[in-house]
């Protein structure tokens, strides 16, 4: 069984590290913003945020994480159940990517390498219940307290206007999901928006 180590503990950003280096299957909580946890690989190690490649509940790659540091409430590495998690992975042949020299040091740095991963992104926000929601769509520009995006409703139908994310809501950026990128497949390509200046997005 890992060792479950709560956010204030002295190394606590070390052993993700540690983690990181031996290729350990590690869980994490983020208990102020959700009731579950995530199971996946560490894939790299910002100043702000660090990134975790995910394994979901079928034991299948369910996309990566850039997630703040500041949010975890406790880390078990390694994962309890490794052992089995890594032959289930291995005997179906399951790739859990893990990208080299993704940043992580702020969010902008973040939102713009997860966009150059695939055609979507999915934005989480903290919201007035201080629970994450979360929003998909494609990038389309950076301004300089925020950044304008192209949503994708549940039904994988392109918005006709940009969205404005503030960079200060943000709390984690996924991309590779497959339900993500099943919305973009079932849409196609996305209609074309015109961005007349700053700011120009609705506000979700």
């Amino acid at each position: 069984m890992g060792t479950i180590i709560p956010l204030k503990t002295p190394g606590f950003r070390a052993r993700l590290r540690e983690a990181h280096v031996k290729s350990e299957l590690v869980r994490v909580w983020r208990g102020n913003l959700e009731h579950g946890s995530f199971c996946g690989y560490v894939a790299g190690i910002g100043r702000e945020y660090f990134l975790l490649s995910v394994v979901g509940d079928t034991l299948g790659f369910d996309g990566l994480y850039a997630m703040r540091h500041r949010d975890l409430t406790e880390l078990e590495a390694p994962e309890e159940h490794a052992g089995f998690i890594r032959r289930a992975l291995a005997l179906r042949g399951v790739d859990v990517p893990r990208p080299q020299d993704f940043p992580l040091d702020d969010i902008v740095q973040v939102v713009q390498a997860a966009s150059q991963y695939g055609p979507v992104i999915g934005v989480h926000v903290d919201s007035e219940e201080e629970s994450e929601v979360c929003y998909i769509g494609r990038l389309l520009n950076i301004e300089d307290d925020g950044f304008n995006m192209q949503e994708l409703s549940p039904d994988a139908e392109w918005l006709g206007e940009p969205s404005y994310f503030a960079w200060s809501e943000v709390s984690t950026v996924s991309f590779r999901e497959p339900y993500g990128l099943a919305l973009a497949d079932i849409a196609g390509a996305a209609p074309p928006i015109k961005l007349d200046g700053p700011d120009v997005g609705r506000l979700h």
